[in-house]
């Protein structure tokens, strides 16, 4: 081989991962085929949160009015089981099975939850919706139920299907691994809400019967596929399980006020701010702007986008050596922008500002999300690494879920009031939704207040030049 051949073969390895950017994520004993393989579970969380999050809460609102109070508590009750996600991952870790097995069975299990879940949750949805029905408590009754058993399952399946694939790979190839896990969900997100909306866009009952009950087939098959002979079985770990140790002490230890406790100030409003439109931008967009189900449906693709653009300029920054206070500071900031725009977008008749609401949405959430998970890994000294990150897990989870259920009680008892004449006569349609946006904004304002004194004094929590910003650190 020429000098000539061997530059331009040389280059063109150099070349190829910048393009590829987990074209290096495979060994011999994890081959890129099985890291495919087994990233199909985050397929099917995918396919369940834009279900969740994104199709039904817009279905329910608009096309089986249901009402935005009730449809948020339902929209919060899967994130009753998030806070666990660290007892979760615990537990896998020390799990005793007859084969050694530790992940597997977790999976399994989680799988199976968000099938009976979604083989349940559209009978009881069309029951929910009759209010007429002598029956319609036992829809209520069976809704909350099928919320709460998909809830369970996805957040159990993730958190072992995240913890397989730590362990399936060695230490330096994690967080390409878990990264490349984290693309896929958000492209299953995105692809998932357009062709829900593609399935949904001549809306039935009958239709959205066979689309959820498709996502509850989906869920099993996909998962079957990605667990197959991951995990291998140990006879030896079978024989002589690991004890699993007490933490309540360490517990109190790391939350003893300090940098740590306003850092969880910071995620509990910045994620509260984010999240409390969630169920409210479609319907939004179908009650106030007139859009199809169909194109508020690709909302979730423009705010997957968004999140995903999020995701690899924070890396590519905090990698670098950036603070990520301040870059959660810009995330607020971003967010700030992103209400205003989608408060814009109605008496400028403008879906196209309504659509960059959007994006901005998932850009400055995403921003903040990094973030923050970066500020809580530098905390994560002295034997408080799962602590840390379990404890910013819970307190994420715990301000979604008030925030979903918030959104729609706030929104509701504006229209309320605004009905029976309070505000006078000719009162904006989007008032209700208005009152929420506004309030987000003020939320993300209190955000930046709390964070200014870590921004400015950043301490420990700055990252390395060429720090690897993965989601194996997540709880």
């Amino acid at each position: 081989m020429s000098r000539n051949d061997e530059a331009l073969a040389r280059a063109w390895r150099e070349f190829l991962p910048r393009i590829l950017p987990f074209s290096d994520v495979a060994t011999a004993d994890f081959p890129l085929r099985r890291i495919l393989r087994l990233s199909l579970f985050q397929v099917s969380v995918g396919m369940a949160m834009v279900l969740l999050q994104g199709t039904l809460n817009r279905v329910m609102v608009v096309e089986l009015s249901v009402p935005a109070s009730l449809v948020g508590l339902m929209l919060a009750l899967p994130l009753v089981f998030a806070p666990l996600r660290a007892l979760i991952g615990h537990r896998s870790d020390y799990h005793h099975s007859a084969f050694g097995l530790r992940r597997i069975p977790y999976i399994w299990l989680g799988s199976m939850l968000q099938f009976g879940g979604f083989a349940m949750m559209p009978f009881a949805l069309l029951l929910l919706a009759d209010v007429n029905n002598q029956f319609n408590v036992i829809g209520q009754a069976g809704a909350a139920l099928a919320f709460l058993l998909v809830g369970a399952g996805l957040h159990t399946t993730q958190t072992a299907g995240l913890a397989l694939a730590t362990d399936l790979c060695p230490p330096e190839k994690r967080p390409r691994v878990v990264a490349l896990l984290y693309v896929t969900l958000l492209a299953a997100w995105g692809l998932s809400s357009l062709l829900f909306g593609f399935l949904l866009t001549n809306f039935t009952n009958e239709l959205l019967i066979r689309v959820i009950q498709g996502v509850a087939v989906a869920t099993i098959i996909l998962n079957v596929i990605a667990l197959w002979k991951q995990e291998s079985v140990d006879p030896q770990r079978a024989a002589n399980p690991v004890a699993r140790p007490p933490f309540w002490e360490t517990w109190r230890n790391f939350t003893r006020g300090g940098r740590a406790s306003r850092l969880l100030v910071v995620v509990a409003l910045g994620t509260a701010a984010f999240t409390m439109q969630d169920i409210l931008l479609e319907p939004y967009g179908g009650q106030i702007l007139g859009l199809s189900v169909s194109q508020t449906t690709a909302l979730n693709a423009i705010w997957a986008a968004g999140s995903l653009l999020a995701f690899m300029l924070a890396a590519r920054v905090l990698g670098r050596g950036g603070e990520p206070y301040r870059v959660a500071a810009l995330g607020a900031l971003v967010g700030i922008l992103a209400f205003a725009a989608v408060i814009l977008s109605a008496p400028l008749d403008s879906p196209g500002l309504y659509r960059l609401g959007a994006g901005l949405i998932g850009f400055g959430g995403g921003l903040f999300l990094v973030a923050t998970l970066t500020a809580a890994m530098a905390l994560a000294q002295g034997g408080f690494s799962g602590l840390a990150l379990g404890a910013w897990g819970a307190v994420q989870a715990t301000a979604m879920g008030l925030a979903f259920a918030a959104g729609g009680i706030i929104r509701d008892s504006v229209m309320r009031m605004a009905n029976a004449g309070v505000f006078g006569e000719n009162v904006w349609p989007a008032l209700g939704y208005d009152v929420v946006y506004g309030l987000e904004i003020l939320m993300l304002i209190a955000t930046l207040v709390v964070i200014l004194p870590l921004a400015l004094r950043p301490g420990d929590a700055s990252t390395k030049p060429g720090t690897k910003i993965g989601l194996d650190h997540m709880p």
